[in-house]
């Protein structure tokens, strides 16, 4: 069984990381990953892209006509 724990840490000013784990047994061998956070993109609402892809719909009332279509047609 994998026993994963998350930590986060500041990188010092000659590049040294530093890890305290009293969890785990001393002499184990871990595997460690570093990821560095890339900036939080701004969080855009669903229907802010409406319209914005190629062949999509400009409009909600597009949307609504063309659904209100295709059930017409299965009947």
């Amino acid at each position: 069984m994998i026993q994963a724990i998350r930590k986060q840490v500041k990188i010092q000013s000659d590049g040294l990381i530093q890890i305290y784990v009293p969890e785990f047994k001393p002499g184990t061998i871990a595997e460690v990953i570093v990821l560095e956070p890339s900036e939080k993109k701004k969080k855009r609402s669903l229907t802010s892209i409406i319209g914005k892809g190629q062949g999509c719909f400009g409009s909600a009332e597009e949307v609504d006509a063309f659904i209100r279509k295709e059930r017409e047609s299965w009947e």
